[in-house]
């Protein structure tokens, strides 16, 4: 996209953390935001907080959604096309994580991981794919490292983020006929509050989100010849590697 003001975005699970760092980001550019949350209270909240701190007042929502519903996604896409007349971006972010070994992993714990990170992507492109096919807009979704690399502990989470992974890809062969690009952002270790974390000063070594929101835009400014379709980010120096 050769500019992005006055574009519009839609970010599942932007209140806080990447999707947070992603709405910044795309509001610095001139970019209008709705950003998605499960909690009325947390959209609204995180939306004010936005546009303040961005000097964008108006031109952020917050909407109360569920990806894990399609019927609640389409109504997340119908208000941004009523709020702000187009939808050119979607940033498929929304995600949590439940970890420990299969024996202990409950049933329920598998199907909140496996409905809110794999079927609520599915369930934000397909609600929203007529809309972008009018503005041939642009896919991103944010997968893991974990989509990539296994680990002891992580079977739903691995499972959600590889399939995010693998699902992408194949969408973005299904939709580059139509000019809609579509990539996935695949982090490492992120500074936010994901799995009762904490930021901190000791998470310094970590990406931070604001390097993500800046990753976004500059996803989104590639020149319209060229797709990076799959990017993986990591910190440059984790303790205890050199």
């Amino acid at each position: 996209m050769e500019t992005l003001k006055n574009k519009v975005a839609l970010i599942t699970g932007g209140t806080k953390g990447i999707g947070y760092g992603i709405a910044e980001a795309l509001l610095n550019q001139g970019v209008k935001v709705v950003i998605t949350s499960r909690s009325e209270q947390a959209a609204n909240d995180a939306a004010k907080d936005l546009g303040t701190k961005t000097n964008a007042v108006g031109h952020v929502i917050g909407v109360a959604a569920d990806v894990r519903l399609l019927d609640s996604q389409k109504s997340a896409v119908k208000q941004a096309i009523d709020s702000f007349g187009q939808l050119d971006i979607v940033i498929a972010n929304a995600g949590l994580g439940h970890f420990g070994s299969i024996e202990d992993l409950t049933s329920e714990q598998w199907n909140d991981v496996i409905d809110t990170n794999l079927t609520g992507v599915f369930n934000s492109i397909k609600a929203s794919v007529d809309e972008l096919k009018k503005t041939k807009g642009y896919y991103i979704t944010i997968s893991s490292l974990a989509g990539t690399n296994f680990f002891a502990g992580g079977s739903a989470y691995n499972a959600s983020k590889f399939g995010v992974t693998g699902f992408t890809q194949a969408v973005m062969l299904d939709l580059r006929q139509h000019g809609i690009k579509v990539s996935t952002i695949m982090p490492g270790s992120v500074s936010t509050h994901f799995n009762g974390n904490e930021p901190s000063d000791k998470g310094a070594w970590k990406i931070q989100i604001e390097d993500l929101g800046k990753l976004v835009v500059d996803v989104l400014h590639m020149n319209p010849r060229t797709l990076p379709s799959k990017i993986e980010v990591r910190p440059t120096m984790p303790p205890g590697k050199s």
